[in-house]
């Protein structure tokens, strides 16, 4: 066996990867033909129904008179040739006739294009809006196995696809119509030349069941590999600085070349697919209207059949294989449409994250006592990552959660927000379950604060704000003050005013932080998260932040994670997780005393110093005693 060179190996078994992303794809969101998917579509499209039927009247009309125009023709090159009906008068009648027909298929052409453009618009707006609210409220666990580069597929490209399906549904109709209305005149004209015409119809129906298969899983495949490619494409974009620093752009573009050619052969073979047929029909149109002209011009020569009889039969035979042709097309839009849309409600049908019970309660005001009562909780299923935690933490209290990375510390500040649901035991404010509080109630009372702040695009302002609509401009500054942020911000262009840009990133890490203590002093919540909220921060800014959270944290019930643990030693207790599970408990000098786990822990943080030069170790820890 020849050995594979190392790039063959690593591409085989990437390609492998996507395979398997694609499997994952599918059973997430589906991909087989699903029936249900246009008449769930259709519940978007009901609102508009009476601008539908308006279209629908339009095709029909623009259909009868595509219809109307052989038939036209024919009566007035039979009626010239009838030596009565020949004068200047019948003339006028046809031209007249003729371009009252046009003119009928021009304005319902129009009427039916702008009613389904404006209905589609609508329709597809609606969708979209309707999947990001229901984004907003998934479950996390969904969120947390989800790439954003896929789910922007479903938002933007899936989305696009329905939208093309409803522009071209209502031609598809006047298709199906003049296909019929074709076949009816022309055996009504002569049946037994219709009859000849049409006997070429069955090779196309026996080429398309060979076709229907092959083309529905090709175009399912290209879409499944869109996912891929704007995952990965998603992902090297938030990751560009991590691969810069890395110098792994090499690499990463050999990984992403190897998914963009799989879509490229996943689109050439479904671009295949789709326009197989239009070769067929041509031929088989070129066929149809020499079965015509051969048998029918004989049958002409023995006046056996009116030249203008001929004439229509030509313009019919043309005419025959375009809404074939036009349908053959519009298949693979219901292809991808179909496809697109079993993946749209699926994600449409995941379930939300949190839902009130019917008699939810929702108190204007709390005191704020919280109590973990045996709660046990983990992300995967036979994978727990609390076991039977309890703890109480009183109103007004402040209290720290240390331990290693991975004890849990971050999964009871998010159980608490109730981000998640407690497998077992129960998480109590106030002596109330949180899962008997409304959700919005819930985030009324309890605000958090991140290590990586979050900032949306639109002015500081509107930033710190975010979460209380109605605090004043005053209300803002105040809060800026407290945390020490209104001197940064008034050194900015415009101020309180500036814009920022995604994720604030026209701002340095640590002034977006001050930003996120401003916006929770601004909620004015009765509880209050910090986790890791000053990791970001230098030492002088940090001391600033102390003398504000002591500030802030006033008559609040306080939850702090820290890795750095100087900043938390004033807390008035200290929980310490380990695996799960708490540990200890206690003040920080009880705890220093016992000599345990959060002991060797505080050694640690401490540990740097020894390779510090003696001046500096000894200003840094002033600064850490000063806090």
């Amino acid at each position: 066996m020849t050995a594979l060179d190392p790039a063959e190996n690593a591409g085989r078994k990437l390609r492998a990867v996507v395979g398997s992303q694609i499997s994952r794809d599918e059973e997430m969101f589906g991909a087989a033909f699903d029936r249900h998917v246009v008449r769930r579509f259709m519940g978007y499209v009901r609102p508009y129904r009476g601008a539908i039927v308006l279209a629908i009247i339009a095709v029909l009309t623009f259909t009868a008179s595509q219809l109307a125009i052989p038939l036209i023709i024919r009566w007035s090159i039979d009626g010239a040739l009838l030596s009565e009906a020949r004068g200047t008068g019948f003339l006028a009648l046809t031209v007249g006739v003729f371009f009252a027909v046009v003119l009928t298929n021009y304005a319902a052409n129009w009427l039916q294009d702008w009613l389904v453009g404006w209905t589609g618009e609508r329709v597809i707006f609606e969708l979209r809006r309707g999947m990001f609210a229901h984004l907003q409220n998934v479950a996390l666990t969904f969120m947390d196995r989800t790439e954003v580069g896929r789910m922007m597929s479903r938002l933007q490209g899936d989305v696009n696809s329905l939208q093309e399906f409803l522009d071209n549904s209502i031609t598809a109709i006047g298709d199906l119509v003049l296909l019929l209305g074709i076949v009816v005149i022309m055996l009504s004209l002569n049946f037994q030349l219709g009859l000849l015409t049409l006997a070429i119809v069955p090779t196309l129906f026996l080429v398309r069941i060979v076709w229907l298969p092959r083309a529905r899983a090709a175009f399912r495949h290209a879409r499944e590999t869109n996912s891929v490619v704007s995952g990965a494409l998603a992902e090297g974009i938030r990751a560009v600085r991590t691969v810069q620093a890395m110098r792994r752009e090499a690499v990463n573009y050999d990984l992403f070349d190897i998914k963009a050619r799989d879509n490229l052969r996943a689109h050439l073979r479904a671009a295949k697919f789709g326009q197989t047929m239009v070769p067929i029909v041509d031929t088989l149109t070129g066929l149809a209207l020499a079965i015509v002209i051969v048998l029918g011009g004989s049958l002409v020569l023995n006046e056996g059949l009116d030249i203008g009889v001929i004439v229509a039969f030509i313009f019919y035979v043309q005419r025959f294989f375009d809404p074939i042709r036009s349908l053959t097309m519009q298949y693979s839009i219901m292809q991808r449409a179909m496809a697109s849309g079993q993946r749209i409600f699926e994600v449409l049908d995941v379930p939300l994250a949190i839902s009130d019970k019917p008699d939810a309660v929702a108190p204007a005001t709390i005191d704020g006592a919280v109590e973990f009562r045996d709660v046990t909780f983990g992300y995967e299923k036979d994978r727990p990552v609390l076991h039977n935690v309890s703890f109480a933490v009183q109103p007004g209290e402040t209290v720290a959660l240390v331990g290693p990375t991975g004890s849990g510390k971050t999964s009871v500040t998010a159980l608490l927000h109730r981000f998640y649901e407690v497998w077992d035991g129960a998480i109590l404010i106030d002596g109330v379950d949180v899962r008997d509080y409304a959700k919005e109630s819930l985030s009324d009372h309890v605000s958090m604060v991140l290590q990586d702040p979050f900032l949306f695009t639109g002015t500081i302002f509107e930033n710190i704000r975010y979460n209380n609509q109605g605090a004043t401009r005053e209300d803002v500054e105040n809060a800026a003050r407290t945390v020490g942020a209104h001197d940064f911000i008034m050194r900015l262009p415009q101020g309180y005013d500036t814009m920022l840009v995604e994720l604030g990133r026209n701002l340095s890490l640590g002034q977006r932080q001050l930003l996120s203590f401003a916006r929770a002093l601004v909620a004015d919540t009765r509880i209050l998260i910090l986790d890791e909220a000053t990791a970001n921060i230098d030492s002088y800014t940090e001391r600033q932040i102390q003398k504000a959270l002591a500030r802030l944290l006033e008559g609040r019930t306080g939850i702090v994670i820290a890795h750095r643990l100087a900043t938390i030693r004033g807390a008035d207790r200290i929980i310490v997780l380990k695996d799960g599970r708490i540990v200890e408990s206690g003040p920080h000098d009880a705890l220093i005393a016992q000599e345990g786990l959060y002991a060797n822990l505080y050694a640690l943080n401490y540990a740097s110093f020894d390779d510090m030069p003696g001046a500096l170790a000894q200003q840094t820890e002033d600064n850490r005693s000063s806090t």
